[in-house]
């Protein structure tokens, strides 16, 4: 799997496997995971938090701030139609922004 080939079902399972809470939307063909954060000042800095992260990866998520505190990330990569390793690759740096 390279950062640009889209990934099939079974790569993007097993892929799924290390980050716990992510799935995957097979309709929209995109992994996501929502993150409920303390209140509405943490859930905007935790956004700007992935937007520096998304800027280092140079690929940018669908991010939907919901009912004050619900970060939802969507991740897919347009150019490839689908899942790819660029979309695991951010969305581990993403997790690491809670260790």
């Amino acid at each position: 799997m390279t950062a640009k080939d889209q990934c099939n079902d079974a790569e993007i399972r097993s892929q799924l496997q290390d980050l716990p809470g992510w799935a995957y939307d097979a309709s929209n063909v995109r992994i996501e995971k929502t993150f409920v954060r303390k209140d509405f000042r943490d859930a905007v800095g935790f956004i700007r938090q992935i937007a520096y992260r998304a800027e280092a990866h140079d690929h940018h998520p669908d991010i939907l701030l919901s009912n004050y505190k619900n970060v939802k990330v969507m991740l897919s990569t347009h150019s490839a139609g689908g899942v790819t390793a660029n979309d695991f690759d951010l969305a581990r740096a993403i997790e690491n922004l809670l260790a």
